[in-house]
């Protein structure tokens, strides 16, 4: 199962594809779109959805992991990121993926095992699961293959749950 994981942003969305095959798991590739600051917040948006568009269409992931928002202060940065994750949102939608969306917390205890665990222990665990031969960078690709681990890890029991329904 190829997995597309989605870290949302505006100035920089990460992302990261892995191959699950059962337990084990394969990075394929990572990277993260960028806009610049001083462009206006539409024009970021399309570059957003045409850079996700094209890493869609070359690597063929079937389904997607988007990391839900959690924002306690900052209501600007949470409006801008969620135009954004809903740019990435509308993409992934229109490659008919199926979309399955995590709290940062999830993400952090599925490839961790603690939901308190700090960014560089996410990393790590990211590296050493992956077999890298250092954490991606930027953090935002690292947290989108994290993203996409925790999908992983959790879809023998989503699919487990839906054919018992």
């Amino acid at each position: 199962m190829r997995i597309i994981g989605i870290d949302p942003g505006t100035a920089i969305m990460g992302w990261g594809i892995i191959e699950a095959d059962g337990s084990d798991l394969a990075m394929i590739a990572y990277g993260a779109f960028t806009t610049p600051a001083k462009q206006p917040l539409p024009d970021r948006l399309v570059t957003i959805y045409n850079d996700l568009a094209h890493v869609l269409a070359e690597y063929r992931p079937v389904v997607a992991a988007v990391e839900e928002l959690f924002f306690a202060k900052n209501v600007t940065t949470a409006m801008a990121v969620s135009h954004a994750r809903g740019v990435a949102l509308l993409a992934l939608r229109q490659a008919k993926l199926p979309i399955f969306e995590y709290k940062p917390l999830s993400v952090k205890q599925a490839v961790v095992g603690y939901g308190n665990a700090d960014k560089q222990q996410m990393q790590h665990l990211v590296q050493m699961t992956l077999n890298l031969d250092h954490i991606p960078k930027p953090d935002d690709a690292a947290d989108a293959l994290a993203v996409a681990m925790c999908h992983a890890y959790a879809a023998p029991y989503l699919n487990r749950i839906q054919e018992d329904s």
